[in-house]
């Protein structure tokens, strides 16, 4: 049975072991590190999975981006992603349950009752399907690298809000003086 904690009670440096073991050591060449280029993941959404001996054995990361729109309109949304789980036990249901609670945390992560921000990631639109994950709105969307159209997803409970262009990175939030 997997113990889901913080991802910020984790040892970082055990955290970027999985990630390399997962994706490789050229992942930090990977799009989605372009699109969330100088953000932190975001704390409260972000999980660790520990296996019944307490070995790290899956993460999943959220991240602050936007969908710049052609008008220069910063759209903010989450980066699901990546979720990693650790060569040899994948299969075993760390990704489903990390999937859940990070999607759980963004869903009731609102205390005056708004909408959560509609998420984005990259990945296999045949798995991510089952959490309601669709390339049906990114279609003109763009990314700072190289990716398959079809595998830029998003998920989002009003598909109206998502604009229909646009280029995703890193989201900086203009601050009033």
């Amino acid at each position: 049975m997997a113990t889901l904690v913080p991802l910020s009670a984790i040892d970082p440096v055990l955290v970027e072991e999985l990630l390399d073991a997962a994706f490789g050591e050229g992942r930090h060449a990977r799009t989605a590190y372009r699109i969330r280029e100088g953000m932190g993941w975001l704390e409260a959404l972000s999980f660790a999975a520990l296996d019944d001996d307490d070995y790290l054995v899956g993460t999943i990361q959220c991240w602050p981006v936007a969908l710049t729109d052609p008008q220069g309109r910063p759209h903010p949304m989450i980066m699901v992603g990546p979720v990693a789980v650790m060569p040899g036990r994948q299969g075993e249901g760390y990704g489903k349950a990390l999937m859940a609670a990070s999607l759980a945390a963004i869903d009731s992560g609102f205390d005056d009752g708004a909408a959560p921000l509609p998420q984005v990631m990259i990945g296999d639109p045949d798995y991510y399907d089952r959490w309601d994950f669709t390339a049906e709105h990114t279609g003109g969307w763009h990314c700072p690298g190289p990716y398959e159209k079809h595998r830029l997803l998003a998920r989002t409970g009003n598909p109206a809000i998502l604009p229909p262009e646009g280029m995703l990175g890193p989201w900086t939030p203009v601050l009033a003086n």
